[in-house]
């Protein structure tokens, strides 16, 4: 027996007017203090796609003090939902969710390449699986949405991302001299911590291991399945 629901794909909202109704109904779920315990698992998630809507979800597992790769899955999908700015989660959710769900055990902590709480409605990616899942979720962007000021050149600078006057992230600098990544919270942790454990993600790139290993693994089976 899995650890973790799947989602109804069968109600799964088809246009972006419902989609947001379910981000306002949702945002009140999601907390922003979480557990003063260790995480001793984290895992990445990301998806790549191909022209024909075909998806793959990749998840990673890292041991949180060694940084090795401790479990991993992919999953298949497709989706039919059109872009649209601020609604990342519909295209992915379902084949995101099946691919955690092949895990035999819930990781202590989920790191997400989109955002949390820097999103105009205030609940991205990072948000939307924490709050399914329950999991503590951080999202960290590669691109920002918000206002900040450059953080300072070495490893560690940081400054507030706001939108509209409220504080809804950080612009954290991972390597000395590289741009910027944009952490907020997803559900379950606070801001610092967040940031702390990005810094500890990150011993020699910009992005975090998490984000990296995932990302390689969903662009290589997606290639594989469209090769076949």
């Amino acid at each position: 027996m899995t650890w973790l629901a799947p989602i109804d794909e069968d109600s799964w909202p088809t246009t972006p007017d419902r989609a947001m109704a379910i981000q306002d109904e949702l945002r009140p779920m999601v907390e922003t203090t979480g557990p003063t315990r260790e995480f001793r698992t984290i895992a990445g998630l990301d998806c790549a796609y191909a022209d024909t809507g075909a998806v793959a979800a990749a998840v990673v597992v890292l041991d949180a003090t060694t940084m090795e790769t401790v479990d991993s899955a992919v999953a298949h999908g497709t989706t039919e939902f059109p872009y649209h700015p601020g609604l990342l989660a519909f295209r992915e959710l379902p084949t995101t969710m099946r691919v955690l769900a092949q895990l035999g055990t819930a990781p202590d902590l989920l790191v997400c390449d989109a955002q949390g709480l820097a999103h105009p409605r205030r609940f991205g990616f990072a948000c939307h699986i924490g709050v399914l899942t329950g999991i503590p979720t951080i999202g960290v962007a590669k691109s920002v949405w918000g206002d900040y000021r450059e953080p300072g050149p070495e490893r560690g600078a940081r400054t507030d991302l706001t939108i509209d006057g409220e504080v809804v992230g950080r612009a954290l600098r991972t390597s000395t001299g590289v741009k910027p990544v944009f952490v907020s919270i997803g559900h379950r942790i606070d801001l610092d911590t967040a940031c702390a454990q990005v810094l500890a993600l990150t011993p020699r790139y910009r992005l975090p291991e998490t984000t990296r290993r995932a990302d390689s693994l969903c662009r290589t089976a997606l290639r594989a399945a469209v090769a076949e």
